[in-house]
């Protein structure tokens, strides 16, 4: 099984219940199946299989997580999350970025 597979699974595995919630939605993202909230992506799986989350750039910094780069610049809003970390890890962090997004959409 590849990473970004395995991603995926632990994604499902960590989200399941935020899937069920009215305002999120799952579609395609770079690549990848993404979690959204009111049409906003705050969570998906990259290509190397670690979980992408959306954050305020200094929480990001407090929880110590790298920063996603795309096309060799960092994102500013997005972290990457190892795989590694665990579910339980995930399913934390993609509920404090749907909270986030859902904020900043409402």
């Amino acid at each position: 099984m590849d990473e970004r597979t395995r991603g995926r699974e632990q994604l499902a595995e960590a989200a399941g219940d935020l899937v069920a919630r009215p305002d999120v939605g799952v579609g395609r993202m770079f690549g990848s199946e993404g979690y959204s909230v009111r049409g906003k992506l705050f969570a998906f799986v990259a290509s190397d299989g670690r979980l992408v989350v959306k954050l305020p750039s200094e929480r990001i910094h407090e929880l110590a997580l790298d920063h996603m780069i795309m096309r060799g610049s960092p994102m500013r809003e997005w972290a990457a999350v190892p795989f590694d970390a665990g579910a339980d890890r995930w399913r934390e962090l993609a509920e404090e970025a749907w909270a986030f997004v859902g904020s900043i959409t409402a």
